[in-house]
């Protein structure tokens, strides 16, 4: 069985790849830069998903890392056939593009979403809540600062997941036939509140930190100044405020696939204190 991984050096890339070669499998890696990839040896690794292809006998869709690239590899695919399609989507994939804030990254989840499922192939989606460390990357340099955290919306709420728990359901889609013709909701096993999250950091750490609600206004502009398109702000604010109303979706998808639960918000930040520390 040999396996294609798209994105094989990103947040869920690099962990499914471990999953991939604990399981036996031929994976195939697909890095921008191989020479860096820091891989285990035993990784085939490839400059692009075209030429990786040939012989496979499934595929895991990055949006993000095919970029414009992913409709010809679907059709790649399809026109080799034998091969299972895994798509990287999200769990608001079939919300208005302005509530999509990942898109204005380079995400295209509802297009990953929708040509793994008309290729013809078999397939499954992924579709995940928001990535745990999303919240590293926007507040571990406030905490490493001070015991303030800024942000919008206090009270909005969100159910993050840890991308080894995708990489492991990815696997098993990648692995076995339980899963296809799916669309499955991945998230966290807790909705929690952005004041809640920070709570939590601050418990691990044994320290009193506060979240500060921000203008969201003022939080649009920080985007852009850290050099986000405007619409990225936008739309991150209003996918925000659709979840002030009550808690954010909850699955029990992790544990139904896995048999286990899925890793909290909390035992990520003890697993990953250094990143709020160092």
């Amino acid at each position: 069985m040999a396996i294609v991984v798209t994105g094989a050096t990103g947040n869920v890339g690099r962990p499914l790849v471990a999953e991939l070669v604990a399981a036996g499998a031929e994976v195939r890696a697909v890095s921008r830069d191989p020479k860096s990839a820091g891989l285990p040896a035993e990784v085939k690794v490839f400059d692009t998903a075209a030429a990786a292809i040939p012989g496979a006998t499934a595929l895991f869709l990055n949006s993000r890392a095919l970029q414009g690239e992913m409709a010809s590899v679907v059709a790649q695919a399809r026109q080799q056939g034998g091969i299972r399609l895994v798509a990287l989507s999200a769990i608001n994939a079939d919300d208005d593009f302005s509530r999509q804030p990942s898109r204005y990254r380079g995400d295209r989840n509802t297009e990953a979403d929708q040509l793994a499922a008309g290729s013809g192939l078999p397939w499954v989606s992924l579709r995940p809540s928001v990535f745990v460390t999303n919240f590293a990357g926007m507040w571990s340099g406030q905490i490493r600062a001070g015991d303030v955290v800024n942000g919008p919306y206090a009270a909005a709420s969100s159910a993050p997941i840890v991308e080894a728990d995708i990489a492991a359901v990815a696997a098993r889609a990648l692995l076995s036939d339980d899963l296809l013709g799916q669309r499955i909701p991945l998230t966290g096993p807790q909705a929690l509140t952005n004041t809640e999250m920070v709570d939590i950091i601050g418990s691990v750490l044994h320290r009193a930190l506060h979240y500060d609600e921000i203008p969201v206004d003022l939080v649009r502009q920080r985007f852009v100044s850290l050099g986000f398109p405007a619409e990225f702000g936008a739309a991150y604010v209003a996918l925000l405020a659709t979840t002030l109303g009550g808690p954010a979706e909850v699955t029990d998808s992790i544990e139904k696939i896995l048999g286990r639960p899925a890793v909290t918000f909390e035992q990520w930040v003890r697993d990953h204190i250094s990143l709020f520390t160092n």
